[in-house]
């Protein structure tokens, strides 16, 4: 049997999270994130884990036989940097990176220190693409 993912939605309160992050302007920075990914989301934040504040779910299931649930959207502040994660290898996803400002990324992850360091606009665009191509590669749980 398939060890069970760790990460999974729970009754933590998302406002009390981003109260406990030491720096103001950071704290700021996650609150509007919560706005904007609610906005396109259409759904409330979860906190899932410790740490990661998500938004709606879907089921993935590999070739391997791994299979669980993880957020569509969603992010996590993190040492230095905000977390945001993020589906990779959809079309347009470069030209998007290309205007974005100043971040760094990894398979599922984009790294921001601030928003004021990214095009806003262009990090919508992002979370709109990658939550449309996500939705595209795995069936979508709704109520998460």
């Amino acid at each position: 049997m398939p060890a069970e993912a760790k990460t999974k939605p729970t009754t933590a309160s998302v406002d009390d999270y981003i109260a406990a992050i030491p720096d103001d302007a950071r704290a700021e920075d996650c609150r509007r994130l919560v706005k904007l990914m609610t906005k396109l989301t259409k759904k409330k934040p979860v906190m899932w884990g410790p740490s990661i504040v998500g938004f709606d779910s879907y089921h993935y299931k590999y070739d391997s036989g791994r299979e669980g649930d993880a957020c569509l959207m969603g992010f996590s502040s993190r040492g230095s940097h905000i977390a945001i994660y993020v589906v990779s290898g959809f079309d347009g996803t470069e030209s998007i990176l290309s205007t974005l400002g100043k971040h760094k990324t990894s398979k599922a992850c984009l790294y921001i220190r601030r928003l004021a360091d990214v095009d806003l606009k262009s990090l919508e665009a992002l979370l709109a693409q990658s939550s449309a191509e996500t939705r595209r590669r795995y069936r979508t749980r709704t109520g998460v």
